[in-house]
């Protein structure tokens, strides 16, 4: 394949733009090689933490589908359905640091000409959790990592100086940042919570404290659906849920608003990409409003026969891509990154039948 596909992003070079995601798809060291000998570009880790985890004791993922005949959202198996979210309620990484770390060393010996994102987490508010932050940064990068990922978006965390709990705390943000680039030289990237009304300050304080990237969206705040013949919810543990992700196709739209935001705000800076991405048409979208780096996840653990790795999928997606960039003439995707970003506008801004409309406001004599 020619090197068109050849992504330069926050100063690391991808054979291919397409990135899995954090999330099962990276979960161990099997799962990632297998993905690299499919072809995707890079893997961010499941994030990787010091704390106790211990996921639930039933499902932890749902697929959710719907049909034209019976046009309703639900996990239930039934004929004629297409693909309309996932839904989780999985913790990070149960696997320790130390098991984590023998294993990003052989990923990256292995294959050493793609990149490996490793998310991690730990707390905020004492010295203590930002040393965690350091040490798990610095051992991350000694194995080879090639670049890191701020987990401060999980939507689901009791504790709360965790996650997407302080994700809307600019100070945090700050201190985390402070924390982790002093001990360590590689890109930094941070992955913010979509569902923030600060999103565009946490960004602001991200970047200005050493962020290369952030990253977003990760999944949404949401709750799994009630059936209404058994009144069970479709994904409990002895009739009790918490607050879990939505993420797949339901949630491209919100996703591309968000990293169209962060773009028009930040128009000289990295964004990675992710929320729907299921072929080609999605990945675009992320690259017109301004993404220089897609991540995937949902449609690759959807894939049958896999191993949830998209086995199938990165091939469409490099296929689909390279097809399109040789006929429109481009030389890599930085050709069109970013054109959609300025015909976003306010809505008064946007022609109207007469032109009495000054965006609600009294036009002044």
């Amino acid at each position: 394949m020619a090197n068109e596909l050849t992504t330069h992003f926050t100063g690391l070079e991808f054979v291919n733009p397409f990135v899995l995601a954090s999330a099962p798809p990276t979960e161990s060291k099997a799962k990632i090689l297998r993905a690299f000998d499919a072809g995707w570009g890079g893997v961010v880790t499941k994030t990787i933490g010091l704390h106790p985890v211990e996921n639930v004791a039933g499902p932890k993922t749902i697929y959710q589908r719907t049909s034209e005949a019976k046009p309703y959202v639900s996990r239930m198996k039934r004929p004629d359905t297409v693909s309309h979210s996932s839904w989780n309620w999985e913790l990070i990484s149960d696997q320790p640091l130390d098991l984590w770390l023998p294993d990003l060393e052989e990923i990256k010996t292995t294959y050493p000409d793609r990149m490996v994102i490793a998310s991690i987490m730990a707390g905020a508010g004492s010295q203590e959790e930002m040393e965690n932050w350091q040490k798990l940064a610095k051992a991350v990068v000694n194995v080879g990592c090639d670049a890191i990922e701020l987990n401060l978006s999980c939507p689901h965390m009791d504790r709360k100086d965790m996650g997407a709990n302080v994700a809307n705390d600019e100070e945090i943000i700050t201190a985390i940042l402070n924390a982790v680039t002093s001990v360590v030289d590689v890109p930094i990237w941070v992955k913010l919570t979509p569902a923030n009304s600060s999103l565009l300050d946490g960004a602001a304080a991200a970047y200005a404290a050493g962020a290369a990237s952030i990253s977003l969206c990760n999944t949404f705040p949401s709750l799994p659906l009630m059936d209404p013949e058994t009144m069970k919810f479709e994904v409990e543990v002895d009739g009790l849920v918490s607050s879990g992700g939505l993420g797949g196709l339901a949630i491209l739209h919100q996703a591309l608003q968000r990293v169209n935001d962060i773009s028009r705000a930040f128009p000289d800076k990295s964004i990675s990409g992710i929320g729907g991405i299921k072929g080609f048409r999605e990945a675009f979208n992320f690259i017109v409003h301004g993404a220089g780096n897609l991540q995937v996840c949902t449609a690759a653990m959807e894939e049958k026969g896999s191993g949830g790795v998209g086995v199938k999928l990165i091939q469409e997606l490099k296929d689909d891509l390279l097809e399109y960039m040789q006929h429109k003439g481009h030389a890599s995707i930085e050709d069109f990154r970013g054109v959609a970003r300025d015909r976003v506008v306010e809505h008064s801004k946007i022609r109207r039948k007469s032109e009495d409309y000054n965006g609600g406001y009294a036009k002044s004599a």
